[in-house]
Order: C-alpha cells, then sequence, then structure tokens
C-alpha cells in the first residue's frame, strides 16, 4: 500500500475529517497520514484504542515512535497518559493496550536502525522555553540527534511562523490551529514538507500548539525490507 508516498510533495491529511480503518485489531482503528508497505509498512497514523482493547505481543523491528494524544495508553512497562512521547528502538518488543481507551499519533519503521537509545517524556511536568530566533514562538524539545529534531511548540495568536525545512518536516495539530499556504489546519490537522522547501504558517485567533519533526527526510523513506 502507498499513501502520501511521493516525498518530494507537499502532503495534508486533515485527519479528524476522515474515517476510521480497522486494525487487524478488534477495537483497534486508525487514520492513516501516510505509508509505505502493507502490515508492516513504514507508517504514520492516529490509532486509537477502544475501552479494554489491546494488540498481541510484537516486536518493533523497525522501532517505534508515538505521542498520547488522549486517554491512557498501556504496556508492560507503565501507563501513558495524554502528552507523553515515546521512542522504543528497533528490536523492542511490548504488548499495548489500553484499558479506559486512548489515541496515539505514531510512526512505525523510521528509526535509524542501529538507535537504541529508548526515550520517555512526561510533557505535562516540562517547560517550554521561549524560541531566541522567533518572536511568540515557544519550544520544548522532545529529541535531536544528527538524524533527526522533534519538539513540541507553541505558537502565540496571530504570530506568523517560518517553515523551512532543508531536511523535510512535519507538523501535527494538538490545540488550536494555523493557516499555511491558504489552508487552515485545526487539530490533528497533518502537514508534511518535503525536502529542501520553505513555507510559512500563521497562528489562529486562539495560537497552536504543534508537535514537530524536522530533517529526517533528508534522505528518501523506503519501505520496509521485512
Amino acid at each position: 500500500m502507498e499513501l502520501n508516498a511521493d516525498f518530494s510533495k507537499r502532503a495534508v491529511v486533515h485527519a479528524a475529517q476522515i474515517p476510521w480503518n480497522a486494525s487487524p485489531m478488534p477495537g483497534v482503528d486508525r487514520r492513516m497520514l501516510d505509508r509505505l508497505g502493507d502490515e508492516v509498512a513504514r507508517a504514520t497514523s492516529i490509532v486509537r484504542y477502544a475501552p479494554g482493547s489491546a494488540f498481541s505481543p510484537h516486536v518493533h523491528t523497525g522501532g517505534e515512535e508515538f505521542l498520547v494524544l488522549d486517554g491512557i495508553f498501556q504496556d508492560e512497562h507503565g501507563d501513558f497518559p495524554p502528552g507523553t512521547y515515546v521512542r522504543n528502538p528497533p528490536e523492542t518488543s511490548h504488548t499495548p493496550a489500553s484499558a479506559p481507551g486512548c489515541m496515539i499519533f505514531v510512526k512505525l519503521w523510521q528509526f535509524d536502525m542501529a538507535d537504541r537509545n529508548q526515550l520517555r517524556v512526561d510533557t505535562s511536568t516540562q517547560a517550554f522555553s521561549p524560541d531566541p530566533d522567533r518572536a511568540g514562538v515557544e519550544i520544548m524539545s522532545l529529541f535531536k540527534d544528527g538524524r533527526e529534531d522533534v519538539a513540541l511548540e507553541r505558537w502565540h495568536p496571530e504570530v506568523e511562523v517560518q517553515l523551512d525545512a532543508p531536511g523535510g518536516m512535519e507538523v501535527l495539530v494538538l490545540e488550536g490551529g494555523f493557516t499555511e499556504a491558504g489552508e487552515d489546519f485545526s487539530t490533528h490537522s497533518w502537514l508534511r514538507l518535503p525536502n529542501g522547501s520553505t513555507s510559512s504558517a500563521k497562528a489562529g485567533p486562539d495560537g497552536a500548539r504543534v508537535w514537530i519533526k524536522r530533517d529526517h527526510l533528508a534522505c528518501p523513506p523506503k519501505a520496509p525490507m521485512a
């Protein structure tokens, strides 16, 4: 399966406006944002767990990165409330579930295969810091290495934000909204800008809180070999 698979082009999905698709596990549905592959896929999705649902134990051969959007995500490592950011590197395993139900933003098969750094961040306990280079923008860094830069950002109401993407960029709206290229983005809208592009956004009257990743598209993405 290929969805938004031309990474040389701008891609947009207003996820709140599209239907849920069932996964192979009962009670677990997803809204696909981009995808290369079938059930083993390089994929970006919003996934919803119904109360009491679970996946079978499995290994993330290509790694898994997710942000809890709503509810409580659970596995044998603990309970993860809204705002928890997790990186499970290649070859890690778990048994995901949610007794109360939850929604997560998840990316699969997008790690450096040599990465073995496990990370869990409760963003509700972390502070934003003003960006010295962009007035009206505050940043909470989540992860950064030589390959990618992941953060939460808060954009003040009506502020204009430059979106330079020399190595590509993805933005997911968590709260509020913005306008980019004449298009309105609201909660769970997703924007992907290709390698080498530049754009600008204007936050809405309530500002915006976004998850943002940069530089990870410098090399053309490929479908998993597994």
